[in-house]
C-alpha cells in the first residue's frame, strides 16, 4: 500500500478538543506494554528468539544505556547513575563489553547495523578513550557500515561537549546528534539544576553543523517550574532560529511520589493545567507554521528529514527510543534497563547496575524479564503501529498478512470507533481507517481500542502519562 502523505499544514492544537481528551495512556513504544513483561520469560527464550530472526536476515538496531552523568536535572525519570567515581564507570564499561561479545556471538556477522544509538544518561560521561574502546568493540561484533547507510545517533549534554568532543563523536561514525534543551530561561533552568547559557548551545549547533553531521535533534520539555506560555514562545523562537532538524517536545510528568529527585521541584512553581495546554499548542501551532511537520505524539521534524520522508513511505515505525526509521530491523538494548525486540519477543536487561554487572561477571546475559507475542499481540501490534506511525490502517493487507477477517475479529473495537468517528477523530471505511487531523492529536487514546491490555482497566491507566 502507498501511505498518503502525513504532512497537513492545516492542523491546529486546539486548546479545549485537547483538555477534552486528555486521558491517560501507553506512549505504544511497544505493544504490548513494558508492564505486560514477566520474569519467567529467559535466557533461553531470548535465544530462540535470535534463532528465528537469523533466518529472516533482518539488519539491526543497537540501543546502548550509558547512565552516568555530572549532575542530576530534577525532573529526569531516567535510570541512571550520578556519579565521580572513575572506577565504577570503568567496571561497567567492562561488563558493557563482555554484553557486545555474547550478543555479538549470538547474531549472524553479515547482519547490517542500519541504526545505532548511545543514550543514558549522558553518553559522552566517557572519556575520549572509552568512548573509542566501546565504539571498536562494537565494530568488531557487529556490522557496522558507513555513515551513508545507516543512521548512528548519540544523545548529547551541551555542557559537556566541546570542539574536540564532537570532533571524536563524528569521528566514531556517529553521523545524528541529539540535544537535551528542556528550555532556554535561566530562571526555569537554574530550577530543574540544568544552567546551559543560550551562547553555549548555539556554540555546539554551530560546530556540529562544521564537523557534516546529517542531523540534530533538540530534546524540549513543558511544564517546568516557572514556565509561562510567554517565556516558552520565546524558547521556541529561539530553537527555530537554530533550526533543528528534529524536535521533540515533552510533556513534563510531575511524579515525586516515584521519582526522588523530582521531589526538589516544589508543586507551586509547576505551570497549571491551563497554562501547560496553551504552551503546548502554541508550540505545536509555530512549529508547523514555520514549516515543520507534525510526524505524531511529540515529534516534528523538517520535510526533508529523513523522519518525515520514512512516513511518507510507510518506512516509519516506533521503537524504545520514540519514531524510528529502521522498519524492519531487530533490536538489541544492550546496559542495564535497555530492552531489545528481537522477532516476536520483548527482553528487558535488569534495572539495578549491580544485578546487570554481576549477571556479566558470570558469564550470562543480563536478561531480568521479557514478552513473546502471540498471534493476537502481532495483529494488534501492527493495528497500532500503523495508527502511530502512518495514521490509517490498511484493512485488506492486515487480512491478508494475519489471515483474518478485520471486520468480524474487531467486531467490538470498529463499533467503538463508530463513535469516534461521529466525533470528526477518523473515517471509517471497508479498505481503510484513516485518522482525521483532530484525531492524529489523540492518536494514543484511539490506540487504547486496539489494546486488549489496558482498555478499561483503570488501574492500569494510572500507570501512564496524558496521551498529549
Amino acid at each position: 500500500m502507498e501511505y498518503k502523505k502525513t504532512v497537513a499544514p492545516s492542523l491546529a492544537w486546539d486548546r479545549d478538543f485537547i483538555q477534552n481528551n486528555n486521558i491517560a495512556g501507553p506512549r505504544y513504544t511497544s505493544y504490548p506494554t513494558a508492564i505486560q513483561f514477566h520474569e519467567e520469560y529467559g535466557i533461553k527464550d531470548y535465544e530462540m528468539a535470535v534463532k528465528r530472526s537469523n533466518q529472516k536476515k533482518r539488519p539491526l538496531s543497537l540501543y546502548f544505556h550509558i547512565p552516568f552523568c555530572d549532575t542530576i536535572c530534577y525532573y529526569c525519570a531516567c535510570n541512571k547513575i550520578v556519579t565521580a567515581d572513575k572506577k565504577r564507570v570503568r567496571h561497567y564499561l567492562d561488563q558493557l563489553i563482555r554484553e557486545i561479545e555474547i550478543q555479538g556471538s549470538l547474531f549472524k556477522e553479515n547482519r547490517p547495523v542500519v541504526q545505532l544509538h548511545w543514550g543514558g544518561g549522558t553518553p559522552t560521561f566517557f572519556s575520549h578513550s572509552e568512548m573509542t574502546e566501546l565504539m571498536y568493540h562494537t565494530g568488531r561484533n557487529f556490522n557496522l557500515l558507513d555513515s551513508e547507510q545507516a543512521e548512528y545517533s548519540i544523545e548529547i549534554d551541551p555542557r559537556g561537549a566541546d570542539i574536540d568532543t564532537l570532533s571524536l563523536i563524528h569521528g566514531l561514525g556517529f553521523n545524528r546528534i541529539s540535544l537535551g534543551i528542556q528550555d532556554f530561561d535561566e530562571k526555569v533552568q537554574k530550577a530543574v539544576n540544568r544552567v546551559q547559557p543560550l551562547p553555549l548551545v548555539e556554540k555546539v549547533v554551530h560546530a556540529s553543523r562544521d564537523l557534516g553531521f546529517q542531523s540534530i535533534n533538540m530534546d524540549l520539555i513543558y511544564g517546568l517550574p516557572y514556565q509561562t506560555p510567554q517565556s516558552y514562545r520565546e524558547t521556541i523562537e529561539t530553537v527555530i532560529e537554530l533550526q533543528p532538524d528534529r524536535i521533540s517536545l515533552f510533556n513534563y510528568a510531575h511524579l515525586p511520589h516515584r521519582f526522588k529527585t523530582q521531589r526538589q521541584i516544589k508543586d507551586e512553581t509547576l505551570p497549571t493545567a491551563d497554562e501547560k495546554l496553551e504552551i503546548l499548542c502554541d508550540s505545536a501551532n509555530t512549529l508547523m507554521r514555520v514549516g515543520y511537520v507534525y510526524i505524531g505524539m511529540d515529534h516534528f521534524a523538517k520535510r526533508e528529514d529523513s523522519l518525515a520522508i520514512a512516513q511518507q513511505q510507510g518506512q516509519l515505525q516506533r521503537n524504545f527510543q520514540g519514531y524510528s526509521t529502521a522498519r524492519e530491523a531487530d533490536l538489541i538494548g544492550m546496559g542495564v534497563s535497555a530492552i531489545s525486540h528481537i522477532d516476536n519477543t520483548y527482553s528487558q536487561n535488569y534495572k539495578s547496575a549491580n544485578r546487570y554487572e554481576d549477571a556479566l561477571t558470570e558469564g550470562r546475559l543480563p536478561i531480568e524479564r521479557g514478552y513473546t507475542l502471540c498471534a493476537d499481540d502481532l495483529l494488534r501490534q501492527e493495528v497500532i503501529s500503523q495508527l502511530t506511525c502512518h495514521n490509517q490502517i490498511d484493512i485488506p493487507n492486515m487480512e491478508k498478512h494475519h489471515q483474518i477477517n478485520f471486520t468480524s475479529y474487531f467486531e467490538a473495537e470498529l463499533c467503538e470507533l463508530d463513535a469516534y468517528q461521529k466525533q470528526g477523530l477518523l473515517q471509517l471505511s471497508p479498505t481503510v481507517i484513516t485518522l482525521t487531523e483532530l484525531g492524529r492529536l489523540i492518536v494514543r487514546r484511539l490506540c487504547l481500542v486496539f489494546d486488549i491490555y489496558n482498555s478499561g482497566s483503570q488501574n492500569q491507566k494510572n500507570t501512564y502519562s496524558r496521551i498529549i
